[in-house]
C-alpha cells in the first residue's frame, strides 16, 4: 500500500474560484460609482434650470423698469427743453455762434436764465439706476444742462467786467453754450432710439442749434411714429 494520500474532489457549495470573483468586483464598483455621480449630476441639472429661470425673471424686471424710466426721462427732457428755449434765445442774441457779441443782456434777464438753468440741473440730479442705454441718455442730458448753466454763469461774470475786458469771457460763454447744445443733441438722439425700441415711436426733444455748433438734429420722422 502506498503512503500517498489522494486529493479529494471539491465538495458541492464551495467558494467561487478567484476568476469568478474578479468579474463580480468591477461590476459592484461601477454600480457604486454611478450611484455616487448620479446625485451631483441631477442636482447640477436642477440648479442650472433654476438659475436660468432667475436670470430670465431679472431680465424681464429690468426691461419693465427701463420702459418706465424711458417714459419718465422723456417727460423730464421735454419740460427742460421748453424751459431752456428762452435761455438759448437770449444767449444767441448776446453771443451769436460764430459771430461778434451782440448787445449785452440785462441783469434781470441773466438772473432769469440762471434760475431756469439751475432748475434744469436739479431736475437731472440724483438719477435712479437704470439700464445702460437709459443711463447714457440721462447722463448726456445732465451734462448738457450743467454746461449751459456754466455758460450763464460765465456770461454773468463777463457783464461784471468793464466792456473792454469782456471779450474772453463772452467767447468762453459762447463755447460753453455750444458744447451744451451739442451734448444735448447726442443724448436726445439716444433717447429717440430708446423710445423707438420700446415701441413708443419717435420722441424728438432736441434743442435749437445753429450751424457750427456741431449738434445733431432730429430726423424727419413724425413724432410718436
Amino acid at each position: 500500500m502506498s503512503n500517498k494520500i489522494k486529493a479529494r474532489p471539491a465538495a458541492h457549495g464551495s467558494r467561487p474560484t478567484p476568476a469568478v470573483g474578479r468579474h463580480v468586483v468591477p461590476v459592484v464598483i461601477a454600480f457604486a460609482v454611478g450611484a455616487l455621480l448620479a446625485g451631483p449630476i441631477g442636482a447640477y441639472t436642477a440648479g442650472s434650470s433654476s438659475t436660468d429661470d432667475r436670470v430670465a425673471a431679472l431680465r424681464a424686471e429690468e426691461a419693465k423698469r427701463d420702459a418706465t424710466q424711458i417714459v419718465e426721462l422723456t417727460g423730464t427732457a421735454r419740460r427742460a427743453q421748453q424751459a431752456l428755449l428762452p435761455v438759448l434765445d437770449g444767449l444767441a442774441a448776446a453771443v451769436p455762434p460764430g459771430k461778434a457779441p451782440g448787445p449785452a443782456a440785462t441783469g434781470s434777464d441773466v438772473e432769469g436764465w440762471r434760475a431756469v438753468a439751475d432748475k434744469a440741473v436739479a431736475d437731472f440730479a440724483n438719477p435712479p439706476s437704470g439700464g445702460t442705454g437709459v443711463n447714457i441718455a440721462r447722463s448726456g442730458l445732465a451734462a448738457a444742462v450743467r454746461s449751459l448753466d456754466a455758460a450763464v454763469d460765465t456770461y454773468a461774470a463777463a457783464l461784471a467786467q468793464p466792456p473792454a475786458a469782456r471779450g474772453p469771457l463772452l467767447e468762453l460763454a459762447g463755447r460753453q453754450r455750444d458744447i451744451a447744445v451739442a451734448t444735448w443733441s447726442t443724448a436726445a438722439t439716444q433717447l429717440d432710439l430708446l423710445n423707438i425700441d420700446s415701441g413708443n415711436g419717435h420722441a424728438h426733444v432736441f434743442l435749437p442749434a445753429a450751424p457750427g455748433q456741431g449738434a445733431l438734429t432730429a430726423d424727419g420722422a413724425p413724432e410718436g411714429k
